[in-house]
């Protein structure tokens, strides 16, 4: 886990989906625990199932005072990923994308982003999300990648910090829950393995 200077990424400001309101990402963690999903785009296959998955733990992380946050780099695709009810917690949008650079966060580059999107990781996930109906596009920054922050109240420690590397690279809710220090009630279903050259972890 990369050192996470969370004075300087707590700086940066992020639009509230709901109020159009900027705020402090700090003030996201300040009065209680936070998990905060950085997604790659709204408009993401893979995305939006990882986001229902995370979705699942919602009531447990509620009733333990822990707040679930999803922040997308873009606009692009938000009004759709609202209005399906993919993500059951607060969204917010990081438009400078300065909090996706702070945390480590990648780029693709155009020869980097198909094998990385072709990877064993990302079909697995697809199919996955496919069975359940979920569906995706293209619109938006194809390039960007996503992660995971989960921040102690009041900024007192990072509890975990993941870094995508495939595009299918998510944090199991088992892990989630443990980090946090609750028992959940869900787990998540089986985590992709990935069996070729282009998602090595």
């Amino acid at each position: 886990m990369a050192n996470v200077d969370l004075t300087q990424v707590g700086k940066n400001f992020v639009k509230s989906a709901e109020t159009r309101e900027s705020v402090e990402l700090r003030s996201l963690w300040q009065d209680q625990p936070v998990v905060l999903f950085f997604l790659r785009r709204f408009g993401c296959q893979v995305c939006r199932w990882m986001a229902s998955e995370i979705s699942k733990l919602e009531p447990d992380l509620r009733a333990s005072g822990v707040a679930l946050v999803g922040i997308g780099p873009e606009e692009v695709g938000l009004k759709e990923f609202k209005e399906s009810g993919f993500f059951k917690g607060f969204i917010y949008v990081d438009e400078q994308k300065k909090s996706y650079k702070d945390l480590g966060f990648k780029r693709y580059t155009a020869l980097s982003v198909v094998p990385a999107a072709l990877g064993k990781k990302v079909r697995d996930i697809t199919s996955k999300a496919s069975a359940e109906g979920i569906q995706g596009n293209f619109s938006g920054d194809l390039m960007q990648s996503g992660g995971m922050l989960i921040v102690a109240k009041g900024g007192e420690k990072v509890l975990l910090h993941f870094i995508q590397d495939s595009p299918g690279d998510h944090v199991p809710l088992e892990d989630i829950s443990k980090s946090l220090g609750i028992a959940a009630k869900v787990t998540s279903g089986q985590r992709p393995v990935c069996n070729d050259d282009v998602c090595t972890r």
